[in-house]
């Protein structure tokens, strides 16, 4: 007589259960694993202060002393904008140096000589001390500057920050603002020379680097910064006002902006002609990122490999479960054969 075989689905209930935890125990390993990082070298001679650095460098310790850096803090107009939302935390990440967030304390008021060349130790010198001057590095605080400069064709060109100012003074390498214009210009003047504003001592930087402040002022005191060296209408306007009442036309002015002043072109199509003109000179990539952004594109980075880490996880727990089931299955297999051939044996043995 043939007994009924109640566990047929054994292989497959035993390789689900070996599947499922492999699955489970190489997922958990993957997300534990600690990520890959650059140990930072711990100093082993003690760390120089700003005292020290004055006592060397008498000529930038004078210089930075009377900059904005120096003075960031102290500020009048930074304290009664500061004071005024309520002493924000924020705000001391960029007015003071080594800010620390969570316990609110810092190693210096204003920009400290720590701040750029980071904390050197009493190997310096011989020892170089580190520059952080680059472009993103200054624009984490001068947040208007850097992305009215990635505007422009200087950024293209790879001409930063340093190429421009004194970091120590923040004033420019020239003491005449239109020769450092100049400097690199010179081939492109043409016959600007010979140009009224010119003779009426009007240079590159005053229609170039104008800034007029919006009215009324923000509360957080952002304003443009004069970095993006265009001309607009309201750059002319700003010293043309009494000849656009009077409604004659300007000589030098471009059609499309003597076509907005008579009317023909609205103000609105002007500033589009004068966006798509900046955009088409920067490349998206160099646009940059906001805050939010950056923090979108880490979340789906980390989703994506968290969802990566459990494909992988899946596959492996399917590997191990598809053999254990066919182990399994195979040796059921196997004692049942053995029990059918023991029957026949049986039942020969009684015919006889």
């Amino acid at each position: 007589m043939k007994i009924a075989k109640p566990y047929r689905f054994t292989p497959l209930l035993f390789g689900c259960l070996v599947g499922l935890i492999g699955m489970i125990f190489f997922t958990g390993l993957a997300l534990a694993a600690p990520q890959d990082q650059t140990p930072q070298p711990t100093p082993q001679v003690p760390a120089l202060s700003d005292q020290n650095c004055k006592e060397c460098h008498l000529d930038i310790a004078e210089t930075w002393g009377k900059s904005p850096h120096a003075n960031a803090f102290i500020d009048p107009v930074f304290q009664e904008r500061w004071n005024g939302l309520g002493k924000q935390k924020e705000c001391l990440e960029c007015h003071t140096t080594s800010f620390n967030a969570n316990s609110g304390s810092y190693s210096a008021e204003g920009v400290s000589c720590e701040a750029c060349h980071g904390k050197l130790t009493k190997d310096h010198p011989p020892a170089v001390a580190p520059i952080r001057a680059d472009a993103d590095y200054c624009g984490a605080c001068h947040t208007t500057t850097l992305h009215e400069w990635r505007l422009t064709g200087h950024a293209q060109a790879g001409v930063g920050c340093m190429d421009c100012h004194d970091p120590h003074s923040q004033g420019g390498l020239f003491k005449v603002a239109d020769d450092m214009c100049i400097n690199c210009h010179k081939e492109d003047m043409g016959n600007y020379l010979e140009d009224t504003h010119i003779k009426k001592n009007i240079g590159c930087v005053d229609c170039h680097a104008l800034v007029i402040p919006p009215d009324p002022l923000p509360q957080d005191g952002i304003v443009p910064t004069g970095h993006a060296f265009t001309i607009s209408p309201a750059t002319c306007v700003a010293c043309h006002t009494d000849s656009l009442h009077a409604g004659f036309k300007l000589p030098g002015y471009s059609h499309w902006i003597s076509e907005t002043i008579s009317g023909t072109l609205s103000v609105t199509a002007t500033q589009s002609i004068s966006s798509s003109i900046l955009l088409e000179q920067a490349p998206s990539s160099e646009l940059g990122l906001s805050a939010d952004q950056r923090i979108q594109a880490l979340e789906t980075s980390l989703a994506n490999r968290s969802l990566a880490i459990l494909l992988q996880g899946g596959l492996i727990g399917l590997v191990l479960g598809g053999t254990t089931a066919w182990l399994v299955a195979r040796n059921t297999r196997r004692s049942e054969d053995e029990d059918s051939e023991d029957e026949i044996d049986e039942n020969t043995n009684k015919d006889a």
